[in-house]
């Protein structure tokens, strides 16, 4: 028989692991991610100077842009290199790449997820489109964010006469992932947790390599009543780590919300939202997406096509899908990004990037921090900071239809209703539509090229993707053309016919 689970203090689980390993971290935002386990080996590491020279990876952001999550792991000497899908919420992180202190990469989420899969089956790597004609692609920087970052992880090759992206595989030495309960022979089942994630590819690639595995729980039970229950078997578990319960948060914005493991036709209470820009582009968003679809939407801006569809009662009209593995339900907000209320099903996140990239996704509401006149977007880096990519690319580039959603301008915009429309009463400091990228993380003319429809909404504008760039499609009445939006480009749009928005976006209370 084989023995009993071990079960030891977080500090003894983090003494095992040795320098220079590969460590892989699961998670999403808070949902899902050990924060007893990085937490305590940033106190280990402080107190002892080990491991030292570990490389990061991890395929979705976790962190609070303060202080929990991998901002624990942000210390020169801990880390020698990071592979991150999304760095904007571990800003810590992100510092030490501008600081040119530890080598840095920006993989797509959904790549990574993948690749966990091909490093645990011992397999080259990741064959894919995804990424192409983005900063990602080697012709451009390879996803390399700073100077110290040589390596190239990501090369083109051809198959069947057809580009692709081969993401190489390496070694995974160590992972630190997390479940609900762990029975006596460290068997690990999820229940109360608001997602899967990637624990069983983390845990089977460090098992496989001759690694080790670190799990944290909530608590210790007998038995795992239904073994189908069970995501990672205890035969791939090295450590068990039992909570303090202080770092057991189900998501780094609540404690526990039961409504994110619960299934039924309950639905949240979500307060009407005041009338905002933000108000005005979920509302026109939401105009777009049919009845029957699936639909994914991003973090930030387009989190309020839920709210504006909970308020006009249209969230039984389509299927509202997250990266994270959610299918149906309502996505949560903020820090409990990643979960949904209610949920028709959780899958695990490898598993809903392949749908996604497969192009099952009917429509994706993304945000946008610039655009350009090809309809080319960038969301990772602003303002001197990386953000990363997420899951962005993958859903991007395999959507059937794109909406992106952004304000006109950013830095201070302010607008108000008026009885023909909408007032600017005053103007955003910073262009988003712009003549150059910093980076390409959507790539416009590919887009036209594999057939997809892409919008542009804004509280003031709606451009359409055509094959002579941006094209102005729609304008807010009330506004002048000229002095709101054309002289507010850095570029003059493709086509100038615009029809007007419709009213009701602009309306303080719908009838």
């Amino acid at each position: 028989m084989r023995a009993k689970a071990r079960v030891v203090a977080a500090e003894e689980a983090i003494a095992a692991i040795p320098s220079g390993a590969t460590v892989a971290v699961s998670g999403f935002i808070g949902a899902g991610h050990p924060e007893q386990l990085t937490s305590t080996l940033e106190r280990h590491f402080l107190r002892t100077s080990s491991p030292r020279d570990l490389t990061l990876v991890y395929a979705a952001g976790q962190g609070d842009r303060g202080e929990r999550g991998l901002n624990h792991l942000a210390h020169s000497g801990l880390l020698k290199r990071v592979i991150g899908g999304h760095w904007n919420l571990a800003p810590k992180l992100g510092q030490l790449a501008l600081e040119n202190l530890i080598e840095a990469y920006n993989l797509p989420q959904g790549v990574l997820c993948a690749l966990f899969r091909e490093i645990a089956a011992k397999r080259p790597g990741v064959i894919t489109k995804v990424g192409l004609h983005t900063f990602i692609d080697p012709r451009q920087c390879g996803g390399r964010l700073n100077d110290r970052t040589t390596e190239p992880l990501v090369g083109r090759i051809q198959l069947d006469g057809e580009e692709w992206l081969r993401y190489k595989a390496f070694p995974i030495h160590v992972a630190l992932i997390r479940a609900t309960s762990a029975d006596g022979l460290g068997n690990l089942s999820m229940e109360r947790e608001g997602l899967i994630g990637d624990v069983l590819p983390i845990a089977q690639a460090a098992r496989n390599h001759g690694g080790i595995v670190i799990a944290q729980v909530e608590r210790l039970v007998n038995h795992v009543a239904d073994p189908k229950s069970v995501r990672v078997p205890g035969a791939l578990v090295d450590f068990v780590v039992v909570s303090d319960g202080d770092h057991h948060d189900q998501t780094f914005g609540e404690r526990f919300n039961g409504a994110y493991v619960g299934s039924g036709d309950g639905s949240p209470s979500i307060p009407p939202l005041p009338f905002s820009e933000r108000k005005i582009i979920g509302r026109r968003a939401l105009m777009e997406i049919a009845s029957g679809e699936m639909v994914n939407l991003g973090i930030g801006l387009p989190e309020t096509v839920a709210a504006v569809a909970a308020e006009t009662d249209r969230l039984n009209d389509f299927t509202l899908t997250l990266e994270s593995g959610p299918i149906g339900g309502i996505p949560a907000f903020g820090l409990s990004f990643g979960c949904s209320h209610f949920p028709e099903a959780v899958v695990d996140q490898p598993a809903q990037f392949d749908f996604y990239d497969g192009g099952g996704v009917d429509i994706a509401i993304l945000g946008a921090a610039q655009v350009d006149a090809q309809g080319s977007v960038n969301v990772s880096t602003v303002g001197g900071r990386f953000a990363g990519v997420g899951g962005f690319v993958n859903i991007a580039q395999s959507a059937r239809k794109l909406v992106f959603c952004c304000t006109f301008r950013a830095g201070g915009l302010r607008v108000g209703p008026k009885p023909e429309g909408l007032e600017i009463i005053q103007e955003g400091a910073h262009a988003k539509f712009v003549r150059h990228l910093p980076q390409i993380c959507f790539h416009g003319p590919s887009a036209l090229a594999r057939g997809q429809q892409v919008l542009f909404v804004t509280e003031r504008a709606v451009f359409t993707l055509t094959t002579g760039g941006l094209s102005l499609l729609e304008a807010a009445p009330g506004v002048d053309l000229q002095r709101h939006v054309l002289d507010q480009m850095e570029f003059a749009p493709a086509s100038l016919h615009p029809a007007p928005m419709p009213r009701e976006c602009f309306l303080q209370n719908l009838p």
